[in-house]
């Protein structure tokens, strides 16, 4: 769940160092069109990545390209509309559920939990809003925090579990084997990323409507946007086909194929095709007001109107203020030399690395996902560097 920020953080500051290298005048209006054969250079997957495959989409000048590399592992092709996990992307439909709640007058984002949710939080935390939970400025813990970290083994032999919100919670919050957590921080006075934070506000979301979240996303935000790949599988742990393939080393260093997987019912699968569909969507008015819509790209700020600390500097570098708060309400602010500013999500799920993000006009955008051959996202994360600066420069990273 961790893995998320600093994913983010080593992508987009690859792509900030390459507009630092660009014109840039040029690099802001963005005249020409992708670079193919750069794109096509950064997707290729080499041995001793850590990476099995990628699937990418870049558009630049209203032009689009779209590729994917083959499986190193098996040595198939992938087709370049794959489906993949997409981790924490799916915390972005998660706002825009809230957020459209919000809209109707059916929650309000200075609420507190403790108001929508009675009893649900310990008596050890302070009154936390739904907008908190959202732009991670909460203090909640993480996931399960304070619970030993499996072995290998046992990660691929528990992928197929899934866990309900209120499983979730109640293992968090309420462990039988280990001490409660209590708050990391006063709520609203740092940020830090959070994935706990959305599973309550999933739960929020259920009982606000009386709905899965399953059932909100589709009807609010698949339906509307015709995003016909673009699922929320639940208790469902198969992919559609096809599929890119994800690989985590077992504990004898063979390569399991983990695509298989169960989660929460956040977990979600898309492609690249969809997920550029979703955030042109978000960015031209079709699923948000424009009050709401305002929130996607407003960082949580202190009394003296300025950006939050976020709790650990190194991964908000790129924040409006080194070391402060980078994410806003569902979206992370990438801004880039030239002036200009990228927002969008990173993510990971077991085996699988993704991203996508555009400038607020929608004239640049990009999406990919990655399929992992380590125990780790940290092959995705080179890759999606690479990505990021072939598609803004055209040209891939030294070293």
């Amino acid at each position: 769940m961790r893995r998320t920020p600093l994913l983010a953080a080593a992508v987009l500051t690859a792509t900030a160092l390459a507009f630092g290298a660009a014109a840039p005048v040029q690099a802001a209006q963005g005249s020409p069109g992708p670079d193919r054969e750069a794109l096509r250079e950064a997707i290729a997957v080499h041995a001793g990545d850590g990476v099995a495959g990628a699937v990418a989409r870049v558009s630049t000048a209203g032009q689009t390209w779209h590729g994917a590399s083959g499986d190193l592992v098996t040595g198939r092709p992938v087709d370049d509309e794959a489906h993949f996990r997409i981790g924490s992307i799916a915390k972005t439909f998660e706002a825009v559920v809230l957020l459209q709640l919000s809209a109707e007058n059916r929650v309000d984002l200075d609420g507190t939990v403790q108001h929508y949710l009675p009893g649900l939080l310990p008596k050890a935390f302070e009154p936390i809003t739904v907008r908190q939970l959202l732009d991670h400025t909460s203090g909640l813990p993480q996931d399960f925090e304070g619970a030993p970290s499996p072995a290998p083994d046992e990660v691929i032999d528990g992928r197929f579990d899934y866990y309900t919100f209120d499983q979730v919670i109640r293992q968090t919050l309420r462990p039988t084997d280990r001490p409660w957590p209590g708050p990391r921080f006063s709520p609203g006075t740092k940020q830090e990323y959070n994935s706990f934070g959305y599973r309550v506000a999933g739960r929020l979301i259920e009982e606000l409507t009386g709905h899965s979240l399953d059932r909100e996303i589709t009807t609010r935000v698949l339906v509307p946007l015709k995003m016909r790949d673009t699922s929320v599988p639940a208790r469902n742990t198969r992919i559609p086909r096809p599929y890119l393939p994800g690989y985590v080393p077992n504990g004898a260093g063979a390569l399991v194929d983990v695509n298989e997987q169960g989660g929460n019912p956040s977990s979600m699968i898309s492609t690249t095709a969809d997920l550029d569909r979703f955030i042109t969507g978000l960015f031209d008015g079709r699923l948000l007001r424009p009050a709401q819509a305002a929130e996607l790209r407003a960082l949580p700020r202190g009394a003296d109107g300025r950006p939050l600390p976020y709790a650990d500097a190194s991964n908000c570098a790129l924040g409006p203020d080194r070391g402060s708060a980078c994410y806003s309400i569902g979206l992370m602010y990438f801004p880039l030399p030239d002036g200009s500013v990228l927002w969008g999500k990173t993510g990971s799920d077991l085996g699988y690395g993704s991203g996508v993000f555009a400038s607020p006009d929608l004239s640049r955008r990009g999406a990919y996902g990655v399929g992992t051959a380590s125990a780790d996202n940290g092959g995705a994360t080179a890759l999606g560097s690479r990505l990021a600066l072939a598609a803004f420069t055209g040209r891939e990273p030294v070293g």
